[in-house]
C-alpha cells in the first residue's frame, strides 16, 4: 500500500466528524485540560502558512493531554463583528453578516483540511444573537453595578443606593468620577429622578460620557489606538483626528490595583506581564491645584515628584483641554488654533513617541501655590487630555522633557537640590541631597520634604497625597452598524436599560451601512427603531473587543439559553488551562477580559480571579519574498530601446541598471522562476524576455512580513494538496520554537515529508505494498531508542519545545530503519507518540496494527522505562602507545583486573604488541584502556 496522503487525509478527516471524534461532554472521572487558541477574525483572504502555527500548536496539546487521559476542551469560534465586513458592506451594498458567513465556511474548510481537533459542535460566532444576547446582559450587569472600595468588589448599584439614603455621599467609599459633588441624605431623597440617575452614572462601570477617542471621518467612526498607525486608520489609510465625542466607557480603572496584582498569579509571558504593568502605570504622588491668575478655575495636576514643586517654571496641557480656547489671550489665538488643529491630526502613539519638541503659549498664566508666582501656561502634544488630568507642571531642572521644552522656549531652569549637577546642560532627577530654592523644604532631605509639602497641601485644601495610574477608563463604543447594540434607551437625555426579557436586542435592518446624513451612527437609519416605540436607542454599538472579553465560558455551554454558561459546566472547565496567541494584544483584548473575568467573579458566577492560567505566545512566520530584476530602458541589437520587458536573473543582476519587483512566490521553486507562469500572471509581462542564469531565471529572496501586497503569501490549502496536512503540521513546528519569530521557505519541506515517508516504509514495502510487521520480542537496542523517544517527546512538549520533538522523531526512525525493526510491539509505541504531530498518517498505521478505528485519540500514552536505558556494556577503544588500535566491548560491571586481562589476551592487541610486554595498561572505567609499551 503506497503512503498517498490525498486519499488518507480525507478518508480519517471524513471519519474524525461522522464519529465526532472529537465530541467533548463533562466526565467527571477524568481530570479536566481546556486548550484555547485566541478567537480568530474571519477573514475574506482566508488563512495563509503563518495562521495555523498556534493552531498545531495547541492541538499537539490537545492530543497529548488526551493520550495523558485528561478529558479535552478544545473548541473553536468567530469573533465575527469587525470593520473589515462592514466595509465591503458599505461598498457593495451587501450585508455583513453574507460577507462573514462566506469567510467562516472558507475558514472551516481550511481548518479541517489541515485535521485539528476541534469539538465542532460548540462553535460559537460573536455575531450569532443567540451569542450577543449574553454579551449584553453582562453589559448590563456592569451598568448595574458599582466598586465598593471597603468591600473591594463589585456591588449592586441598588446597594449604593440605599447607603446614600441613609448617610449620603459620605457614607460611601467607591470608585467614581473625580467630579462627584459632595452631598447628604436629605438632599440625595430630595433629587428628581434625573438627578439621582444623573448621579448615578458617575458610579455606574459602563456610562456615557465626554471623552476624546481617534475619530476616523474616512470610516465614519472611531478607532482604538492600535488600529492607527502614523495618524492615518490601519484598514483604507484614512486620516484619524483626535475628537471631543460622547461614547459609552467602562470603568476599568476601578480594577487597576487587583490587574496588578493579578499578573503575579499568573504562568503568563514576563514580558507581556511588564507591558500590562507599564499600561496601567501606577504611580504614588499628590495632586495640587494651580490657580489661573484673573480667572475663576483650578488648574490641577498630579506629580509623583511633589518635592520639585519649587522648581516650576511652566505649565502645560494637553491642545485639547476643555480650557484652551478660554486660557488663550487675543494676542496667542491664532498661533494656539492652528498648533490646537495640528495635534489634532496626530495619533496618541505618535504624539508619545515624538522627540521634537513642539508647543504654543496660550498668553495666560497660572500661580504656584507654594510661592505665589506666576507660571506661563503652554499647550503641547506629549500632553493628553485622557492621562489623568490633561495637565503637567514642568520642571525643567529635574526632568529632561521638561528641559528640552524650557530651553526652546528659553523658560527659567531652576535648580531645587544642592546635589543637581550641570542643570544648564541637562536635567539631573536625583533626589539625594538637600533642598535650595524652595522656601518651607529649604534644607530639607527628599522622604521629610514629600510629607511636609503634601500635609501643607492638604490642611489647605490645595492638594492632596494620590496614588494615580496610566490606566484609563475603555471607550466601549463604536459609531458602526456590524457590531453588538447597547442594551440601552435614553429617556429625558438619561440612559436606561432595556428588560431583561427583551434580549438580544438585534441588529434592525437598515438602507446602507453608512452613516445618516445628520452625522448620526449607521443604526439612526433604521426605521421606527425605538424602544417600546417610544424611546430612543443607542446608536452607537459595542466595539470589536465585548464579544471576546467573556467568550471561553460560553464553550463550556453554548447552546444553554437560560445563562451564559451553566454552574455545573463553569465548576467542572473553570478556566483555560492553555490559551495561545498574539502578544500584539497585551493591552487590548488581554486586558479587557481580565477585567471582565474579575466582575464576573465578583458576583459569584466565575470560580477564578484570572480567566487563563497558561498563556503562550507564538511567533510570527515571516513571508520569504521573492524578487525579478527589470532591465532599465534596455537596448535592442541595433541601438534602439526595446519596449517589452526585460528581466535579468539574480547572479548577473550587477551588469545592468535594474528595478527590483516583488513575483508571486507561488510561481516560484527553490528561488528557480517559472518564467511561463510569470508570463500569465500579468497582461503587461506576456512578452517579457529573460536573460538566464544556466538556463535557469533565479530570483533573489528577502526575509519580510507575509502580505498580499509582497506576493508573499502562501496559502496552506496549496501545502496540504501538494504534501499534505500531516507535512505540513510537522514542518511548521520543526521551524523553530514557538515562541520565535521564523521565516516561511517552502524550500524545506521536503525532508519532512521524507520522513514520514520513511515511517510508512516501517509498515509497507516500498513496491509491493505488503505488510512488514512481525509479531516478534523486541530486541534490547529497539527497546532503547523507543524507551529514549518516549522520554524526549514527553518532555519537550511539558516544556512546549515543539521543534526538537521533530527532531527525536527523524532521530528514532532512522535508527529504526537501520536496525530493520518491523516489530508491532515497538511501532505501536511510535504510532502514538507521533499522533498529536500527524494524526492522519497515524491512524491508517493504527489500524494498519490490527487496532479498532478510532481509538487512537484515547490511547494511553507510552510510559517510559528507564531500566532500557541503562548500558549493560561499554565499548572501550584501546590505545597502544597513545594510538586507538581496537574498539572491545565489556560489561560495565566488569573489574579492572578482567578488562586488563581480556584486552591483552586480544588478537588484534596481541598483533600491535608483537610480543612484546606492556611496561603499564591503564583502565579508565567506561572511558578508555591505555597500553604502554
Amino acid at each position: 500500500m503506497e503512503y498517498n496522503h490525498r486519499e488518507i487525509e480525507k478518508k480519517w478527516q471524513k471519519f474524525w466528524e461522522e464519529n465526532q471524534t472529537y465530541k467533548t461532554e463533562i466526565d467527571p472521572s477524568k481530570p479536566k485540560y481546556y486548550v484555547l487558541d485566541m478567537f480568530p477574525y474571519p477573514s475574506g483572504a482566508g488563512l495563509h502558512v503563518g495562521h495555523p502555527l498556534g493552531y498545531i500548536a495547541s492541538d499537539i496539546i490537545s492530543r497529548y493531554k488526551r493520550l495523558k487521559g485528561f478529558n479535552v476542551l478544545h473548541p473553536m469560534g468567530f469573533d465575527s463583528f469587525g470593520l473589515p465586513a462592514e466595509q465591503y458592506a458599505i461598498q457593495t451594498g451587501q450585508h455583513p453578516a453574507i460577507t462573514t458567513e462566506q469567510n467562516i465556511n472558507t475558514f472551516i474548510s481550511q481548518l479541517k483540511n489541515i485535521g485539528f481537533s476541534y469539538d465542532w459542535s460548540r462553535e460559537i460566532r460573536t455575531s450569532d444573537p443567540n451569542y450577543y444576547k449574553w454579551t449584553q446582559w453582562i453589559f448590563m450587569q456592569l451598568f448595574n453595578h458599582y466598586y465598593d472600595r471597603t468591600a473591594d468588589k463589585a456591588l449592586p448599584i441598588s446597594h449604593l443606593v440605599e447607603q446614600f439614603a441613609q448617610g449620603g455621599s459620605a457614607a460611601v467609599n467607591a470608585v467614581c468620577d473625580e467630579d462627584v459633588a459632595e452631598f447628604s441624605a436629605e438632599e440625595w431623597n430630595a433629587m428628581s429622578e434625573k438627578e439621582q440617575q444623573l448621579v448615578l452614572l458617575k458610579y455606574r462601570f459602563t456610562f456615557p460620557e465626554e471623552s476624546f477617542v481617534n475619530w476616523c471621518p474616512g470610516l465614519g467612526t472611531v478607532l482604538s489606538n492600535d488600529e492607527v498607525k502614523d495618524g492615518v486608520s490601519e484598514r483604507g489609510g484614512f486620516p484619524v483626528e483626535r475628537k471631543l465625542m460622547k461614547q459609552w466607557s467602562m470603568r476599568i480603572t476601578a480594577y487597576a490595583d487587583r490587574l496588578l496584582s493579578g499578573l503575579d498569579t499568573i504562568d503568563w509571558p514576563e514580558p507581556l506581564k511588564e507591558q500590562q504593568r507599564n499600561w496601567i502605570g501606577r504611580s504614588q504622588g499628590a495632586s495640587v491645584k494651580f490657580a489661573v491668575d484673573g480667572q475663576d478655575k483650578l488648574i490641577e495636576v498630579f506629580t509623583t515628584r511633589v518635592d520639585t514643586i519649587y522648581g516650576v517654571s511652566f505649565m502645560v496641557l494637553a491642545p485639547e483641554h476643555e480650557w484652551a480656547a478660554e486660557l488663550t489671550t487675543t494676542n496667542q489665538k491664532s498661533d494656539v488654533e492652528a498648533y490646537i488643529k495640528w495635534a489634532a491630526s496626530r495619533s496618541e502613539v505618535d504624539r508619545m513617541a515624538e522627540k521634537k519638541v513642539s508647543g504654543v503659549f496660550t498668553g495666560s498664566y497660572c500661580i504656584n501655590p507654594f510661592n505665589g508666582e506666576k507660571v506661563p501656561i503652554y499647550l503641547a502634544d506629549y500632553v493628553l487630555a485622557g492621562y489623568g488630568t490633561g495637565a503637567v507642571m514642568g520642571v525643567p531642572s529635574g526632568d529632561q522633557r521638561d528641559w528640552n521644552f524650557a530651553t526652546h522656549f528659553n523658560l527659567p531652569i531652576i535648580p531645587i537640590l544642592d546635589s543637581q549637577k550641570d542643570t544648564d546642560q541637562q536635567a539631573d532627577n536625583t533626589k539625594e541631597g538637600h533642598y535650595i530654592n524652595s522656601g518651607i523644604i529649604n534644607g530639607m532631605t527628599y522622604q521629610e520634604a514629600t510629607e511636609t509639602l503634601i500635609k501643607w497641601l492638604e490642611e489647605r485644601k490645595l492638594g492632596k497625597g494620590k496614588v494615580q495610574y496610566r490606566l484609563r477608563n475603555a471607550v466601549f463604543s463604536r459609531q458602526r452598524y456590524w457590531g453588538e447594540p447597547v442594551p440601552a434607551y435614553f429617556k429625558d437625555g438619561v440612559p436606561y436599560l432595556i428588560d431583561e426579557a427583551d434580549l438580544p436586542l438585534a441588529l434592525p435592518k437598515i438602507d446602507k451601512y453608512l452613516p445618516t446624513e445628520t452625522g448620526e451612527p449607521p443604526l439612526g437609519r433604521a426605521e421606527g427603531w425605538k424602544y417600546k416605540g417610544e424611546y430612543d436607542y443607542e446608536l452607537s454599538t459595542m466595539p470589536g473587543w465585548a464579544g471576546s472579553s467573556w467568550y471561553w465560558y460560553r464553550y463550556m455551554d453554548p447552546q444553554n439559553n437560560e445563562a451564559f454558561a451553566s454552574k455545573e459546566a463553569i465548576d467542572y472547565w473553570q478556566r483555560i488551562d492553555f490559551y495561545l496567541g498574539g502578544s500584539e494584544h497585551a493591552t487590548g483584548h488581554l486586558l479587557y477580559s481580565r477585567f471582565w473575568n474579575k466582575f464576573l467573579k465578583d458576583l459569584g458566577l466565575v470560580p477564578h480571579e484570572e480567566f487563563a492560567a497558561k498563556l503562550v505566545n507564538q511567533g510570527m512566520i515571516q513571508g520569504r519574498s521573492n524578487f525579478v530584476y527589470r532591465v532599465k530602458s534596455p537596448l535592442a541589437p541595433n541601438g534602439g530601446t526595446v519596449t517589452h520587458p526585460v528581466f535579468v536573473s539574480y547572479g548577473l543582476k550587477d551588469q545592468y541598471e535594474t528595478t527590483k519587483l516583488h513575483v508571486d512566490v507561488n510561481m516560484v521553486e527553490n528561488d528557480v522562476l517559472d518564467t511561463q507562469a510569470f508570463k500569465n500572471w500579468r497582461e503587461d509581462f506576456a512578452n517579457a524576455e529573460f536573460i538566464l542564469e544556466d538556463g535557469k531565471y533565479i530570483c533573489g529572496w528577502e526575509v519580510e512580513k507575509m502580505s498580499k501586497s509582497k506576493y508573499n503569501v502562501v496559502n496552506p490549502d496549496t501545502i496540504v494538496d501538494k504534501y499534505g496536512a500531516d507535512t505540513l503540521r510537522m514542518y511548521e513546528m520543526f521551524l523553530g520554537p514557538l515562541t520565535d519569530a521564523k521565516p516561511w521557505n517552502t524550500n524545506g519541506i521536503s525532508g519532512t515529508s521524507n520522513f514520514l515517508r520513511k515511517f510508512w516504509r516501517l509498515f509497507f514495502e516500498d513496491q509491493t505494498g505488503k505488510s512488514k510487521l512481525v509479531d516478534a520480542e523486541p530486541t534490547a537496542d529497539e527497546l532503547k531508542v523507543l524507551h529514549r523517544t518516549i522520554k524526549r517527546v514527553e518532555e519537550d512538549i511539558e516544556r512546549y519545545s515543539f521543534n526538537t520533538v521533530v527532531s527525536t522523531f527523524m532521530i528514532g526512525v532512522n535508527e529504526l530503519s537501520d536496525l530493520k525493526c518491523h516489530k508491532k510491539a515497538i511501532l505501536k509505541e511510535m504510532v502514538i507518540l507521533l499522533s498529536p504531530y500527524a494524526p492522519h498518517i497515524t491512524e491508517e498505521l493504527w489500524t494498519a496494527l490490527g487496532n479498532e478505528a478510532g481509538t487512537l485519540t484515547t490511547a494511553p500514552f507510552p510510559v517510559f522505562e528507564p531500566s532500557y536505558l541503562v548500558e549493560s556494556s561499554f565499548e572501550y577503544p584501546i590505545q597502544i602507545n597513545g594510538k586507538v588500535r581496537a574498539n572491545l566491548a565489556f560489561p560495565v560491571d566488569m573489574s579492572k583486573e578482567d578488562i586488563e586481562q581480556s584486552v591483552l589476551a586480544n588478537d588484534t592487541v596481541q598483533k600491535w604488541l608483537e610480543g612484546k610486554a606492556p611496561k603499564k595498561v591503564v583502565v579508565v572505567p567506561k572511558r578508555i584502556v591505555n597500553v604502554v609499551l
